[in-house]
């Protein structure tokens, strides 16, 4: 008889049981338990595999979070790999690779103010967010371009700036999971985001069940899906790829998550299981 592995899911202090969505895992998983990735006492090295899950206070303080990724011995995702995925200018690696992505501008605290090229059109609704975020923090969906991106250049954070696809109003982003390396199901976020001094667009942010629906995404959409979790450089067991409609109605690709995504374990029976045999893959 095998023994049972044991799995550091890391958390964080505010959500020390865990993310709702985590959750499923700990039944999924005998000998996984939640443990705070920034407290000092834990002994890392005692575990057969430490995973990245609900460390949703990690944008605060990016630099201390990678440093102690760099300390984990047997960390899924790797940690090169969260350096990468944790600034969102990877999007510019992805643009590069031939990946399909929403059309993004950037802009530092060292860079002279220009106007984005995102916006094609006067006064089109934007988002204008800091590159390092989760979570719609700092988010705008605004027509006041410049002025949110100064906010962000003058508390020293680096801004990205990208057309607002009226079709997600309608249809929402379909986010594809991949869970071991493969394609393993989709779920529909709706918008979260407001206009700025305008009618609102989203769901009670309270409401989860309305945020968050099953969805089986189009052949389409897993192909982009599948370029993007490609791109990735180096191995990943987990990956969620957001992909909204574009003007054209093509997917394209608005996020690429595999630090800490939310993985919908709950929209999508036997998924927990499945990242649980895939875990315990790796781990033995």
């Amino acid at each position: 008889m095998c023994a049972v592995k044991r799995i550091g899911l890391a958390t964080s202090s505010g959500l020390p049981d865990l993310h709702v969505d985590d959750q499923p895992l700990l039944a999924a998983l005998p000998g996984a338990e939640p443990v705070i990735w920034d407290d000092p006492d834990v002994d890392w090295g005692a575990y057969d595999l430490v995973v990245v899950r609900s460390c949703w206070d990690y944008t605060l303080r990016r630099d201390e979070f990678l440093a102690w990724a760099r300390t984990v011995p047997r960390l899924v995702n790797p940690v090169e790999v969260l350096a990468w995925n944790t600034d969102k200018t990877y999007l510019r690696d992805l643009e590069a690779g031939g990946v399909p992505i929403v059309p993004t501008s950037f802009t530092g605290p060292e860079d002279q103010v220009f106007w984005p090229s995102v916006p094609s059109e006067p006064r089109r609704w934007v988002v204008v967010k800091p590159t390092v975020s989760a979570g719609a923090r700092d988010t705008w969906l605004t027509q006041d371009v410049m002025s949110r991106v100064e906010q962000l250049r003058q508390a020293g954070r680096t801004a990205m700036v990208q057309p607002y696809l009226a079709a997600i109003e309608t249809e929402g982003e379909t986010s594809v999971v991949f869970l071991g390396g493969v394609y393993s199901h989709g779920a529909r976020k709706a918008p979260l985001l407001a206009r700025e001094g305008g009618d609102g667009v989203a769901p009670d942010p309270d409401d989860d069940d309305a945020i968050m629906t099953p969805r089986t995404p189009t052949a389409a959409q897993i192909e982009v899906a599948t370029l993007a979790m490609d791109a990735i450089p180096g191995e990943c067991l987990y990956g969620r790829v957001d992909l909204v409609p574009g003007d054209d109605g093509a997917p394209l690709v608005l996020e690429l998550e595999i630090t800490e995504p939310s993985l919908f374990l709950r929209q999508a029976p036997g998924s927990a299981e499945r990242l649980a045999a895939a875990l315990l893959a790796r781990a033995g």
